[in-house]
């Protein structure tokens, strides 16, 4: 089974920084695309990032491009996402998604979509004042 675990989320002052990661295990062989989102309370899902498993396919949101990045270790079976210089409308509960990739479409849409993602985690929380 495909299981994700988050972990590395807090509270943070207003310009700090925060790094996420995310265990991913269950993915037996070829391709797999993974991706961080957030939800904000009474928001919809958000899309903030995404990367295949081979460390291409890189999708930052716009709205956090310039600050948060995201990669991959295979060694380590961990996707984390590197934020800095956070701002109070970062607060959310942050998830890690991932879904078999094949073909790559999923990975080479031109958007971050949770329908594109089989498989969550359970969360962790961000909060920025």
């Amino acid at each position: 089974d495909v299981q994700l675990v988050e972990s590395g989320g807090g509270s943070v002052q207003a310009g700090g920084s925060l790094r996420l990661s995310c265990a991913v295990s269950g993915f037996t062989d070829g391709m797999h695309c993974m991706g961080w989102f957030r939800q904000a309370p009474g928001d919809e899902v958000e899309g903030v990032a995404r990367i295949d498993s081979r460390g291409g396919s890189i999708l930052v949101a716009d709205v956090v491009k310039d600050r948060f990045n995201i990669s991959q270790d295979n060694a380590k079976n961990t996707v984390d996402l590197q934020m800095s210089s956070l701002k109070p409308e970062d607060t959310a509960m942050y998830f890690c998604a991932a879904d078999a990739d094949e073909t790559g479409s999923k990975c080479l849409a031109p958007h971050l979509s949770p329908t594109d993602f089989a498989f969550w985690g359970q969360g962790t929380q961000v909060t920025v004042s």
